[in-house]
């Protein structure tokens, strides 16, 4: 890149004469350092390999200072010249983690798409069905940042409908289940370009059954109840009260597990609030209870256990992010935890073996819907959407 040494040139950033202070630059260094950690952590080996000096220029640039937004440029040369007849939003749902369990309907749209915006959890097994020659962006989301990573996110869509591009917005589990879904699709919305939503399989039901968990059980559960351990800007909500049939399913709630289970169980309650009759009835610590990490990966795992002791195991056992936690009787339907200890943990996910027999990949699976990269464009025209919505199987 090369320098302006001109004060006036256009280039030059309106910052430029703003006096830094070294609380300025250790924040800055912070939030690097967090958004690095997080990267490694996330990101597919193969994204991490393609990283390039100038990837590295935008990421410092864009950590400046807590208010600069710096996008990536997307790089008109290297965009996939595929074109929908008008600009095109997608909202997306990529289901909890395996390929498998994409929609014919979403696996059509990363396989059409001309640039994909997805978030940082979507695993790699699904990023690596992206062809190679279509830009992607994923979100840059950690404790802290996450609201200017949406509206850099929300920015980077719209310019690229501006040039007239279909944009895939890519989502963790259902784009309306914690995903901010209808908030983006009313800002696309209002910009003049009305989204296409696509269903995706929401980890808070099919976690709890790759753990062998029935959210509802006609003896045990008659309510499901899903909750966020994580409200708007950070703040924790308030606990559900004690309902015994009921199976209580908490998303982004596992960093603060602790202060969550002393909600519920009420040792969070002091003198004069137990004395308030609006309080929620504490839950047992006897309840039983289950954390699902990357649910339906092949590295899944299952910590089962009680509100009393589930604290500590995580603890002992440490994080396998993404997760969630299963709260209610229903934990204990198939799996009994009596004389078993504190807790048990469970490694692995046998995957979906037995139905790929005579199929190599889910690249196999799909060319037998008609889905192939040679004639996806003309495919998903072809099928309808009540089509496109079943889950491959």
């Amino acid at each position: 890149m090369t320098e302006v040494e001109d004060d006036d040139a256009p280039a030059q950033r309106p910052t430029f004469n703003r006096l830094v202070s070294e609380f300025d630059q250790n924040a800055a260094r912070t939030r690097r350092m967090r958004w690095l950690s997080q990267i490694c952590e996330y990101w597919p080996l193969k994204r991490l390999a393609s990283i390039t000096d100038a990837d590295i220029d935008t990421i410092l640039r864009s950590y400046t200072t807590a208010s600069d937004l710096v996008l990536p440029a997307l790089d008109a040369t290297n965009l996939d010249t595929r074109r929908h007849p008008k600009p095109q939003i997608i909202l997306a749902g990529s289901g909890p983690g395996s390929p498998s369990l994409l929609t014919l309907a979403t696996h059509c749209a990363i396989r059409t798409a001309s640039v994909i915006l997805a978030d940082k959890l979507v695993p790699a097994p699904v990023l690596d069905l992206i062809p190679r020659r279509t830009p992607v962006h994923i979100a840059r989301k950690f404790p802290g940042n996450a609201e200017a990573a949406q509206e850099e996110l929300l920015a980077l869509g719209l310019e690229a409908l501006q040039k007239g591009h279909t944009v895939l917005r890519l989502k963790q589990g259902d784009p309306y289940i914690y995903g901010r879904g209808a908030e983006e699709y009313a800002f696309f919305r209002e910009k003049g370009y009305t989204p296409m939503v696509l269903p995706g399989i929401t980890s808070s039901l099919s976690a709890p059954l790759f753990a062998a968990i029935p959210a509802t059980h006609r003896s045990v559960a008659d309510q499901v109840l899903i909750c966020t351990g994580t409200g708007r800007r950070g703040a924790a909500p308030d606990p559900p009260p004690y309902v015994p049939t009921q199976t209580v399913v908490f998303l982004m709630a596992l960093h603060r597990l602790s202060s969550l289970v002393d909600a519920l169980t009420g040792d969070l309650l002091t003198p004069e609030s137990e004395e308030q009759a609006a309080r929620p009835k504490p839950w047992p610590k006897e309840t039983p209870c289950a954390v699902i990490e990357r649910a339906s990966c092949p590295d899944q795992r299952v910590i089962r256990s009680t509100l009393q002791h589930v604290c500590a195991a995580v603890e002992e056992e440490g994080s396998r992010p993404p997760g969630l936690i299963v709260v209610g009787w229903s934990c204990e339907v198939l799996t009994d935890l009596k004389g078993k200890g504190r807790w048990i943990v469970e490694e692995g996910f046998a995957g979906f073996q037995a139905l790929e027999s005579g199929a190599d990949s889910l690249s196999e699976l799909v060319k037998g819907t008609g889905l192939d990269e040679g004639s996806g464009k003309e495919s998903m025209q072809s099928i309808s959407m009540e089509q496109a919505a079943l889950s491959v199987r």
